[in-house]
């Protein structure tokens, strides 16, 4: 199998608060939706968010069972400064989201980071890290 994801797909029992959210209140624009069911969102060169009716995923995967809660993940999304991480916890709060950790020195030397639970569940990773950074090909390097 080759090295890569190209959809996340998290469950939600509410698609409406979630498009609030990321619609109204991040200001991110749907690549698809279909009304009740799912919402995409484009989040990186061949990469979507997908957000999917709790019920209707559970459906389609088809083995009986519940698949409707979020957990034992993270989602993360770094800026390019310390501010950033601030800023950015302010708008996912104004929008909605649920501060669980506010802006503070990570483990690794220099790193700022937070942590925001949107209305979905999901638990989003803010973070400043000086010594991560994407290549212009698009590659990850840490220095």
């Amino acid at each position: 199998m080759e090295q890569g994801i190209h959809i996340i797909t998290v469950a939600t029992r509410d698609l409406a608060t979630a498009r609030r959210f990321y619609v109204g209140g991040l200001g991110w624009r749907p690549i698809f939706e279909a009304a009740g069911e799912i919402q995409f969102y484009q989040v990186a060169p061949g990469q979507v968010l997908g957000l999917f009716d709790a019920d209707s995923l559970s459906e389609d995967i088809g083995d009986g069972r519940d698949h409707s809660t979020p957990g034992g993940f993270t989602l993360a999304h770094n800026v390019h400064d310390a501010d950033a991480v601030h800023r950015t916890v302010e708008r996912l709060e104004r929008a909605g989201g649920t501060v669980l950790k506010h802006p503070q020195p990570a483990a690794v030397p220099g790193m700022l980071h937070a942590y925001v639970q949107d209305p979905v569940g999901v638990i989003w990773e803010i973070a400043y890290n000086p010594g991560w950074r994407v290549a212009d090909d698009g590659a990850v390097v840490f220095d």
